[in-house]
């Protein structure tokens, strides 16, 4: 291919990750359930843009990862609104959209993420990989997003929709409750003439590639709540949740 090729991945000095690595991409493959008649798209997907940036090194050039990232994000977003109109038919628009957001927020690509191991597959540059990138929660739905819309170019709907729902099954089972933690907790506040919920950081530790936060959420005349996550709105869910929990005892 041309060097300006965006679906040829980047390999300084001619080595190859355990991405790059027949075996490591089979063992991908059969994890995301599909074959790839084109290997170079799932590269593409791959190879993190701090990599991809050393073969251009021009500004306001995208790599073929932030292209595929941008294609799977609509992709999923497809996928689970037409798989929600099926599975929800007496649903509102409201309803939908609620269940929608829940369903393909980075929360819930990084949980997919780190169930098929995707970060051990990652090519990136010595700097983002001595950071901890395979690691770092910001990096992981980012790639996730760009891996299905490696399938999607690969196989089209087909693949993209049977991995999709493989890997997102366990959640749409529990989209029953469709309401944010945070949006159940100030809808309450708010329908009790009280001011809203308050969120204060109690801590933060751990490394850049794997934080903890701890969040207290109070409401005017109850007790607080303090719950943790592995990122600041993880924790405020949580918070809000474990509030919930204590103000609708009976």
């Amino acid at each position: 291919m041309a060097v300006g090729d965006p679906l040829e991945p980047y390999v300084p000095d001619g080595r190859m990750t355990a991405a790059r690595k027949p075996a490591a991409m089979s063992e991908l493959m059969v994890r995301l359930g599909h074959d790839f008649a084109r290997p170079a798209l799932l590269e593409g997907a791959l190879t993190h843009p701090s990599l991809a940036g050393h073969r251009t090194r021009k500004k306001n050039t995208s790599s073929a990862y932030e292209r595929l990232e941008f294609l799977g994000d609509r992709v999923l977003g497809l996928v689970m609104a037409e798989w929600l109109f099926a599975r929800f038919p007496e649903s509102s628009e409201g309803d939908l959209a609620k269940r929608h957001a829940a369903l393909v927020n980075r929360d819930a690509l990084r949980v997919v993420a780190q169930e098929i191991g995707l970060g051990s597959y990652l090519h990136l540059a010595h700097g983002e990989e001595a950071e901890g990138a395979r690691k770092n929660i910001a990096t992981l739905p980012d790639a996730m997003e760009a891996v299905i819309g490696a399938l999607y170019l690969d196989g089209g709907l087909p693949p993209s929709t049977q991995f999709i729902q493989r890997y997102w099954q366990k959640e749409i089972e529990i989209a029953e409750a469709p309401a944010d933690p945070k949006t159940v907790l100030q809808e309450w506040a708010q329908g009790h003439g009280l001011p809203l919920p308050q969120y204060k950081v109690v801590e933060h530790s751990g490394p850049a590639h794997a934080p903890k936060f701890t969040i207290e959420v109070s409401v005017k005349g109850h007790p607080a709540a303090v719950a943790s996550g592995d990122s600041k709105r993880a924790a405020e869910k949580a918070a809000a949740r474990a509030l919930i929990d204590v103000i609708k005892k009976p």
